[in-house]
């Protein structure tokens, strides 16, 4: 990570390819951005992918952060192996988004999430997309592990399955209720539980 200097804001450079070279960091840089007030360019998006570049799930992921903080996006298009993202404001509403394809819905709750707990209000996310995709964590994965874990640390979401969609033709939609955050609690998971079966 590296700053430049363009026109009057400091751009924090972001290298897409460096670990699986995949989209989460590329969904993780956007939120922080959007968190920080930091603008950001990320290069060398998806490197480490068949097919490099931006896919319609990661701009529709993109695109939403964008919407709720009234930023400024540069190198939104398919395929674009670059972007220049300039954050505003978060501000609380009813977003919706559509990957157009079986892209995760999950993945996209990953990059809003974070800034829907930082909004100035209570907010509604419809999203549409795949729900069972491949290379991406199922529906259920958040509604019955991430949420747990997270109100364990005082975040309140709730995320209303309304219909799944798979590959490839997508489909499913999901509704998210994200409360903002009042403060953060430390957790401490030291015991793994008890093993129930093995299925």
């Amino acid at each position: 990570m590296e700053t430049s200097s363009k026109g009057d804001s400091e751009l924090i450079e972001i290298d897409g390819s460096v670990m699986e070279g995949g989209g989460q960091i590329l969904r993780m840089a956007i939120a922080l951005s959007a968190l920080s007030g930091k603008p950001i360019r990320v290069c060398n998006i998806r490197a480490g992918r068949s097919k490099p570049g931006l896919r319609p799930q990661h701009l529709a992921g993109i695109k939403l952060v964008q919407e709720m903080c009234r930023g400024k996006l540069q190198g939104g298009e398919i395929g674009s192996t670059q972007i220049v993202f300039r954050p505003g404001q978060i501000g609380a509403g009813d977003y919706t988004r559509d990957t157009g394809t079986a892209g995760s819905v999950g993945l996209l709750v990953q990059v809003a999430l974070p800034c829907l707990l930082f909004a100035d209000g209570s907010s509604t996310l419809t999203l549409r997309g795949g729900t069972d995709a491949s290379m991406a964590p199922p529906v259920d994965y958040t509604i019955m592990l991430l949420r747990p874990t997270l109100k364990l640390f005082g975040v309140d979401f709730d995320l209303e399955l309304i219909k799944r969609g798979f590959y490839p033709k997508g489909g499913g939609v999901v509704k998210v209720s994200v409360e903002p955050l009042v403060s953060l609690k430390p957790i401490e998971l030291l015991d793994r539980g008890d093993r129930k079966s093995v299925v």
